[in-house]
């Protein structure tokens, strides 16, 4: 039988091991070459995420020179953002991914 106090890091559903990163830092990759790093502040069943001193990170490959495919990054930092599940592709925190 778990110990009462046991049972916040236990993992039972793929849910919980989200969870367990309540109040880390995270990143997240969405769809449209889009990441997101920011403290993770909610979560529910659907994947939504709220995530607070967000800085999100935008990858624009330049088509207009056919010789040199060069990525750029568009960065922008926000306070507080909410994630719908169905826009993220991955998740991670460090190298352990999430999702």
């Amino acid at each position: 039988m778990a110990e009462a106090g046991d049972e916040s890091h236990s993992v039972a559903e793929p849910l919980d091991l989200v969870r367990l990163l309540l109040d880390e830092i995270v990143c997240v990759k969405l769809r449209g070459d889009r990441e997101l790093k920011g403290r993770l502040h909610a979560y529910d069943s659907h994947c939504n995420l709220v995530l607070g001193d967000v800085e999100e990170t935008i990858y624009v490959v330049d088509d207009e020179d056919e010789e040199d495919d060069e990525i750029k990054t568009v960065s922008r930092k926000s306070e507080m953002l909410f994630v719908r599940g169905k826009s993220q592709n991955s998740g991670h925190v460090g190298n352990h991914p999430y999702l």
